[in-house]
């Protein structure tokens, strides 16, 4: 229970109620209000707070987990973090597999937090013996008594948003919300608060952001999971190479796909006009909103709310790195400026 004066019992009493913030500066000319959902004020600074402690404590409520056992998941990071910090102040042990597409950042984090790293190549397919979702099966079968958290395929993960996100957001926007945008990766966050939204107002629109090599755009439209779309990119957190049934496609009105070299510019954007220092998946979901704004999608009664789902500081070693972004080829002279190049005095 909550203690007067704002003092809490431990650090998971912070998660949820994040702030809603209104978008001045990055959306100038554009049509409609702009508001950012800053999922970076949860205490892992990040959206998958919710799903960690939720998923966990519905596993303790069943009698699934008890104290000393080990959580197992897969993750780009964000999961893990928060999985590995529930963990800590509930006494389980975290052994977390993340794809080697994780920034270094992130990884070090994980580490810090007392779990157990397992690093796997992020360019093989699903089933294939090294991919991050079978190495963590296959470390669920070797400790017993673990918990496969499997938040790809766990309706959990939408449920804790839908108790949460959904109803922050129509509260926030006193139900003026006439359109959600929101990157999709397992799916959970744009799913559970697009179903409480719906639940509220069917009117309201919702936009799921894709990646170019990601599948979730194409088997929207066509229910078709086409093999052929599959190929490298570098946003974390966004997009996938299977279809996690997470995702409720049907609560998703329709899907933008995103580069990752515009993505890196709007992250960096963000922080530059609205002072938000928000993650590579932000900037994913602001270069979305960009383009929805020019092809015609928003009115001036529009009312958006925008997900940014991390913190920037897990991407110093990526998009907030002059020398990453020179090597992935992303300043061009468009972007020149934005280098800063030093001259040694001797």
């Amino acid at each position: 229970m909550k203690q007067k004066n704002q003092v809490f019992n431990n650090i998971l009493e912070l998660i949820g109620q994040t702030p809603l913030v209104k978008l001045n500066n990055i959306t100038s000319g554009f049509r409609g209000e702009f508001y950012a959902k800053i999922e970076s004020f949860n205490p892992g600074h990040s959206s998958k707070d919710r799903i960690a402690l939720h998923i966990i404590e519905e596993a303790e409520r069943k009698g699934i987990l008890k104290s000393g056992d080990t959580i197992i998941e897969t993750t780009s990071g964000n999961t893990g973090f928060s999985i590995a910090m529930v963990s800590i102040i509930k006494g389980y042990n975290c052994i977390l597999a993340v794809s080697s597409k994780t920034s270094a950042d992130k990884i070090d984090m994980l580490k810090t937090m007392g779990a157990k790293v397992y690093v796997c190549p992020a360019h093989v397919s699903a089933d294939d013996e090294r991919s991050y979702y079978q190495v963590a099966k296959r470390l669920h079968e070797e400790h017993k008594g673990s918990v496969y958290i499997n938040q790809y395929f766990n309706a959990l993960n939408s449920d804790a948003h839908f108790k949460s996100t959904g109803p922050e957001i129509w509260e926030q926007t006193d139900g003026e919300i006439t359109h959600l945008i929101a990157c999709s990766g397992t799916g959970g966050t744009i799913s559970g608060t697009a179903q409480y939204l719906k639940q509220q107002n069917s009117n309201v629109k919702v936009i799921g952001v894709d990646a170019y090599g990601s599948v979730l755009k194409k088997y929207h439209e066509t229910k078709e999971l086409d093999k052929n779309e599959i190929y490298p990119y570098r946003i974390e957190g966004l997009g996938k190479n299977l279809i996690p049934t997470a995702t409720d496609f049907n609560a998703i009105d329709k899907f933008v796909k995103v580069t990752d070299e515009e993505s890196a510019h709007a992250t960096r954007e963000i922080a530059l006009t609205e002072g938000m220092f928000v993650g590579y998946t932000s900037g994913a979901a602001m270069q979305a909103v960009k383009q929805l704004a020019e092809e015609g999608e928003f009115n001036e009664d529009s009312r958006i709310v925008v997900i940014f789902p991390d913190h920037g500081s897990r991407y110093m070693s990526k998009v907030f790195s002059d020398k990453w972004m020179e090597t992935q080829g992303f300043f061009d002279a468009k972007n020149e400026t934005q280098v800063n190049v030093v001259e040694h005095i001797k």
